[in-house]
C-alpha cells in the first residue's frame, strides 16, 4: 500500500497516493485471465477496469449496482474488494453465464452478490440503500447492425472485439438496444436513471461507461446526451475518464473518400447525487 491513509476519508479505504492515482482524467484499460468468458456477451467490460472504480467510490461492505448487469464483471469486481454487488439483466442467459463466472470465484449467491433477472426499471423499485452504481448501457441498436466478421479473435488469439457467437442482447421489447429509435433509447435510458438516483444514497456516485458511436451512419456524440440526461433526473456531472483501448483493430471505415472515426476509447462519465 502506497501512502498513508486520511481519517476523514468516508469515500472509500484508499490511500492518499492512491486516491491521486485514480483522479488521472485517462485510464489504460487492463485485462486479467478471468475476463475470458466474459467475451460470450457481445459488450463486456474488463475486471480490473470496474475494480479501480469501486476502490475509488466505495468502502469495504458497501452495496454496489449494475441495473445492465450482462455478463456479471460488475459483481465480480465487487466481490473480489469484499463489496456486495447488485446486478439486473433482461436476459436469463447472460445470468447463467455471470453465475458460472461467480461460481469459479467461490463467490455466493444471496449473500456476497444478487442477481435479478428482468425488467430493471421494475426490479429497481425493491431495491433502496445504494452505495455506488456503475454500468455500461447497451449503445441502441448498434450490435443489430452486420458486424459480427470484425468481433472475432486474430491469429494471435487476442481479441479483435467481443461479438463471440452473440449478435445482439435479446429480442425484448424492453430492452434498450431494442428501441427503433435514438430518442426512445435515450428516453428508456433515463426512465431507469430517474429510479436510481432515488435509491442511491445521498452524496454517493454513479457512473456511466459509453463510448460514442453512429446512429444510421451518422456519428453521435452519446456521451453529451448521457449527461444531459443524468442531469435532468437530477445528478451532478462530476468529470469523465477517458478508457484507453489500443489493443482494438483499426478498420478504414472511410478510405479513401471521407473521415470516419475508429473508437479506441471508452468514456467512464461519473456523477454525484448532492443534497439540494
Amino acid at each position: 500500500m502506497e501512502g498513508k491513509k486520511d481519517k476523514r476519508n468516508k469515500l472509500n479505504d484508499l490511500t492518499g497516493k492512491e486516491w491521486l492515482k485514480l483522479t488521472k482524467s485517462f485510464w489504460l484499460s487492463e485485462k486479467c485471465a478471468d475476463d475470458k468468458d466474459a467475451f460470450q456477451h457481445p459488450a463486456p467490460f474488463l475486471i480490473k477496469d470496474i475494480m479501480k472504480l469501486i476502490s475509488l467510490f466505495t468502502k469495504q461492505g458497501m452495496m454496489v449496482l449494475d441495473p445492465f448487469c450482462g455478463s456479471g464483471t460488475t459483481l465480480i469486481a465487487a466481490n473480489n474488494l469484499q463489496r456486495i454487488g447488485i446486478g439486473i439483466d433482461l436476459n436469463p442467459q447472460y445470468k447463467i453465464l455471470a453465475q458460472n463466472r461467480l461460481n469459479k470465484k467461490h463467490f455466493t449467491e444471496g449473500k456476497e452478490y444478487f442477481y435479478k433477472t428482468g425488467d430493471a426499471e421494475k426490479i429497481l423499485d425493491d431495491l433502496s440503500g445504494i452505495d455506488y452504481i456503475v454500468t455500461s448501457p447497451p449503445y441502441h441498436n448498434i450490435l443489430k447492425n452486420k458486424g459480427g466478421g470484425i468481433r472475432k479473435a486474430n491469429a494471435k488469439g487476442f481479441r479483435a472485439g467481443s461479438r463471440i457467437g452473440i449478435e445482439y442482447y435479446s429480442d425484448d421489447i424492453n430492452d434498450l438496444g431494442n428501441k427503433k429509435s435514438y430518442l426512445e433509447f435515450l428516453l428508456s435510458f433515463k426512465k431507469i436513471m430517474q429510479k436510481c438516483f432515488a435509491l442511491l444514497k445521498q452524496e454517493k456516485y454513479a457512473s456511466i461507461i459509453i463510448s460514442d458511436f453512429t446512429v444510421d451512419k451518422e456519428e453521435i456524440c452519446a456521451q453529451k446526451d448521457i449527461v444531459d440526461c443524468m442531469i435532468e433526473c437530477g445528478f451532478s456531472f462530476v468529470g469523465t475518464t477517458v478508457l484507453l483501448q489500443d489493443n482494438k483493430p483499426l478498420y478504414p471505415f472511410g478510405y479513401p473518400f471521407a473521415y470516419k472515426i475508429n473508437h479506441m476509447h471508452q468514456n467512464i462519465i461519473n456523477f454525484r447525487k448532492l443534497k439540494i
